[in-house]
């Protein structure tokens, strides 16, 4: 089996080795509403038949700057803002309620209240973005004056990610759940969802905000 390649894959890798090779590219082709049943093509001719920019799309699942859109970048966020406020969060809090235990009515109304505490703040957060960032740095894109806008990314995704380990360690170590294997079942989906949190933030702090502060830096420099 090839060893599994971190950093390094190019535009003309095999779509379906890299899926084979790393499956949380699945989450970064949905976002870039990139289909299943490509064949053998490459990363980059099946990024042109989606109508993805190849070299966003790289810079992604590489973790490096590989001269990006901005704008195919704030596409790409956007959908994992809705995809987290939409689906995963409201999915595992479903799955939550249904696994608590009967008859500690306190207990499961703190665990869910905590939860419910968690997905406000990400919402919250998410939504900044969505309704503030995204719209000053595409103006910033068309040489507009607009006010600057705070970029706090880096704090607020500590203080969410802190609120998610929480939660996860309360399950952990404090919740006597009945059904293991439900709750476990739980567990993993918030385990999931944990990395691929933390994988997001890590395109806004290490792609998109160096990126914002570059434009800032261009729109400065006299005409």
């Amino acid at each position: 089996m090839q060893k599994f390649r971190i950093g390094n894959y190019q535009e003309n890798d095999s779509m379906s080795r890299l899926v084979s090779e790393n499956y949380g590219a699945l989450l970064v082709m949905s976002r870039f509403e990139i289909a299943l049943g490509f064949g053998d093509k490459s990363i980059g001719e099946v990024c042109r038949d989606s109508h993805v920019d190849t070299n966003t799309f790289l810079s992604v699942i590489n973790m490096s700057d590989n001269d990006f859109s901005l704008e195919a970048l704030m596409d790409y966020l956007h959908r994992s803002h809705d995809y987290f406020l939409k689906y995963q969060l409201p999915d595992i809090r479903r799955k939550l309620a249904l696994v608590l235990n009967v008859g500690q009515d306190e207990l499961n109304k703190a665990v869910l209240g905590y939860f419910d505490k968690f997905e406000a703040e990400m919402r919250k957060h998410m939504n900044y973005e969505d309704k503030k960032v995204f719209p000053y740095v595409k103006a910033l894109l068309k040489h507009e004056k607009t006010e600057k806008c705070p970029l706090i990314f880096s704090k607020q995704h500590e203080q969410i990610e802190t609120r998610l380990t929480e939660f996860k360690n309360i399950l952990i170590k404090y919740y006597p759940a009945q059904s293991t294997n439900e709750m476990n079942s739980v567990l993993f989906d918030i385990f999931n969802s944990e990395y691929d949190f933390e994988s997001h933030n890590a395109v806004e702090d290490q792609l998109f905000l160096p990126a914002i502060h570059a434009l800032e830096r261009k729109n400065e420099q006299p005409a």
